[in-house]
């Protein structure tokens, strides 16, 4: 274990968000000059804001302000939904790359509910 890793790098959700953002920045980088300050920008910045909540989310001591960020984080995720498919009209991307994307934000949308629902159980819990 390291010592200066924080607990929201040990979520797997997180490492995904980062992979996914990643992906966007890299795919992004090359898009037409006409579209890159809004749809690219947008489609970074929301990417962005997936990992950013959930980091947030993580350091709160409240179930509902654990819920709130990571409700946040999925929010951009489903974001993201959008701009794939308008990237892939505007064959910025390609089918393929349209599917991973797209089965990326599903899967991060999946694990953030399941945090969302633990965050419940554990303040449950506590309360009994």
């Amino acid at each position: 274990m390291k010592n200066n890793q924080f607990d929201f790098e040990k979520l797997e959700v997180y490492s995904k968000a980062m992979n996914f953002a990643n992906e966007v920045f890299k795919l992004t980088k090359d898009y037409d000059k006409s579209i890159q300050y809004s749809l690219g920008d947008q489609f970074r910045r929301a990417a962005l804001s997936i990992c950013n909540n959930i980091a947030e989310g993580s350091g709160k001591q409240s179930g509902n302000a654990k819920r709130q960020f990571y409700g946040y984080a999925m929010d951009s995720a489903r974001e993201c939904i959008p701009m794939i498919s308008l990237s892939l009209l505007q064959k910025h991307i390609n089918k393929d790359e349209s599917h991973v994307l797209r089965e990326q934000c599903t899967d991060i949308c999946n694990m953030l509910g399941g945090l969302i629902s633990s965050t419940y159980t554990h303040t449950h819990k506590r309360a009994t």
